[in-house]
C-alpha cells in the first residue's frame, strides 16, 4: 500500500504537547499523531455507524418502500 504524506498544522501548545509525550513514551511525535489519527478515525466510523444503524431503523419501512 503507498504511503502519503500529510501535513499538520499544530499550534505551539499541541505541538509542545506531543513532543513531551513522544519524549516520555520513547516514541515518535510522527507515530503518535498517526496513531491519534487512527484511533480518531475508528471512533468516527463507529459513530457514524451508530447514527446511521438508528435512522435506518427508524425509517426502516419508508427506505423499504422507496427501494419497491
Amino acid at each position: 500500500m503507498a504511503q502519503l504524506a500529510l501535513t499538520l498544522t499544530l499550534d505551539a501548545g499541541l505541538r509542545r504537547a506531543l513532543d513531551d509525550l513522544a519524549d516520555a513514551t520513547g516514541r515518535r511525535p510522527e507515530d503518535l499523531a498517526l496513531d491519534a489519527v487512527r484511533a480518531g478515525i475508528r471512533q468516527e466510523e463507529a459513530r457514524v455507524r451508530e447514527v446511521a444503524e438508528r435512522l435506518a431503523g427508524a425509517q426502516g419501512e419508508l427506505l423499504r418502500r422507496l427501494g419497491e
